[in-house]
C-alpha cells in the first residue's frame, strides 16, 4: 500500500504554529501522525493553540515560547524541542510580522529592521539550529520556509516586507544545494492572500476586497486549511527528490 504521507514516528518544528498558516501546518502534521512542537511568542496564545490543537487532532502538541529574532531565545527553544521531542525530522521556518505600508520616502530604518529582524534574522536563526541537529544525527531532514508573493511581485509601500521575503527564498536556494550533501531538503511557501490574523484589516475591507479578488482567479481568499497538504508533502517521503524549490499558494493571484 502507498504511505508516502504518513508521519507516523517523526517529529516536526513549527514556528509560529500558535495560528495563521503555522497552525493549519500544524494541525495537518498532527493528522497525518507527526509529533509536532509549536512556538510562538505570547505565551497565552500559544498554550491556547496547543490545547486546540491537541483535542482537535488527538495528537501529541508541545508548546514553546520563543521570539524567533532572538539569537539565544531560538537556540534555547529548539534544545527544548529536542529534549521533548527526541528529535526534530522537519521544521518549519514560518514565524512573520507583517509591515506598515509606508513609501520608501518616510520609511524609518527602525521600520525597515523590525521587519527583517523576524523574517529575515528569525529564518536565519531557525534554521541554523536545525540543520546543526540534523546534520549530527546523519538521517537528513526537511527545512521549509513561509515567505510571500511579495517575494515576486512588486509590493508597492511594502518593499521592506518584500525585501525580507525575496531574501528568504534565495536564503532557502542557497541552503538547498549546501545542505543536500547532508541529505536536507530545503524549500519555501510563497502564500498569496489567505485570512489570518495578520491579513484580517485588508480582506474585510469592502474596497481592498473589491479590487483584489477579481484578480485572483479562484475568487476566494486563501484559508489556512489551504497548507495543510504542502506541509505534509514536504515533511514526507513524497518530496525525498525536491528541494531548493518556490512553492507558490495563492489561488492563480500572481498568474493572471
Amino acid at each position: 500500500m502507498y504511505k508516502p504521507f504518513d508521519l507516523s514516528g517523526r517529529t516536526a518544528v513549527v514556528t509560529g504554529g500558535n495560528g495563521g498558516i503555522g497552525y493549519g501546518m500544524a494541525a495537518a502534521l498532527l493528522a497525518a501522525g507527526a509529533h509536532v512542537a509549536i512556538w510562538g511568542s505570547n505565551a497565552q496564545k500559544t498554550r491556547d493553540a496547543q490545547a486546540r490543537l491537541a483535542a482537535e487532532t488527538g495528537g501529541r502538541v508541545e508548546a514553546f515560547v520563543c521570539d524567533v529574532g532572538d539569537e539565544q531565545q531560538v537556540e534555547t527553544a529548539f534544545a527544548d524541542s529536542v529534549a521533548a521531542l527526541g528529535k526534530v525530522d522537519a521544521c518549519f521556518a514560518n514565524a512573520g510580522v507583517s509591515s506598515r505600508p509606508t513609501p520608501l520616502l518616510q520609511m524609518s530604518y527602525e521600520e525597515f529592521r523590525r521587519v527583517q529582524r523576524i523574517n529575515v534574522d528569525g529564518v536565519f536563526f531557525t534554521f541554523r539550529a536545525a540543520a546543526r541537529h540534523m546534520s549530527e544525527r546523519g538521517e537528513g531532514g526537511a527545512l521549509v520556509a513561509t515567505a510571500s508573493t511579495a517575494a515576486i511581485e512588486g509590493a508597492a509601500r511594502n518593499s521592506h516586507y518584500g525585501a525580507s521575503k525575496g531574501a528568504v527564498t534565495s536564503y532557502v536556494r542557497a541552503l538547498a544545494v549546501e545542505l543536500a550533501r547532508y541529505q536536507i531538503r530545503v524549500n519555501s511557501i510563497l502564500p498569496g492572500w489567505i485570512v489570518t490574523d495578520m491579513t484580517a484589516r485588508a480582506t474585510s475591507d469592502e474596497k481592498f476586497a473589491g479590487a483584489v479578488l477579481p484578480r485572483i482567479p479562484a475568487r476566494r481568499w486563501g484559508s489556512i486549511d489551504d497548507f495543510g497538504g504542502i506541509a505534509v508533502y514536504l515533511m514526507s517521503d513524497a518530496s525525498a527528490y525536491h528541494t531548493g524549490e518556490q512553492f507558490v499558494i495563492d489561488g492563480g493571484y500572481t498568474k493572471f
